[in-house]
């Protein structure tokens, strides 16, 4: 199996992991991922913006975007889809620095509601740790502007 197309099956020690309860049922929460007019509203830090060059949302297919900061700096990033199971699944490897896999889990709950998972996982504990209390409260952020949007749909 290709390197990038590698899935983590095994927790390793050095993981992220943040929850959130959207109040939105998990199709719609799923679809905002997966569609990128609507992902590049919300994805990324309280002010970035994306600009979009490739999204290609299938196993194997690459996502490739710049994410622009409110410092007025770029950030290019390059990302490959490693699973997508509708709407319970979404895994990625973002293989720009630093190097780390997201697995997005859906879980559908009473009243249109949805338990939205996000775990990173880095390849080393020096990587994780060193990013690890920045990259939660960032992801919180990332949760905010994704409940904004999905109230707006």
């Amino acid at each position: 199996m290709n390197e990038a197309l590698t899935i983590l099956d095994a927790v390793p020690a050095c993981t992220v992991i943040n929850t959130r309860i959207m109040h939105a049922p998990k199709d719609q929460v799923f679809s905002a991922w997966a569609e990128p007019d609507l992902l590049k509203k919300w994805w990324g830090p309280n002010g970035f913006s994306n600009s979009f060059h490739l999204f290609d949302f299938s196993e194997g297919g690459r996502w490739s975007f710049i994410m622009h900061g409110p410092d007025g700096r770029n950030y290019p990033n390059e990302s490959q889809f490693v699973k997508i199971n509708p709407p319970e699944l979404i895994v990625l490897n973002h293989l720009s620095n630093p190097k780390f896999q997201v697995q997005a889990s859906f879980e559908e709950l009473p009243d249109d509601r949805t338990r939205l998972g996000f775990t990173m996982i880095f390849p080393t504990e020096e990587e994780c740790n060193a990013l690890r209390a920045f990259v939660h409260e960032k992801n919180e952020e990332n949760f905010n502007r994704l409940e904004a949007v999905l109230s707006g749909m």
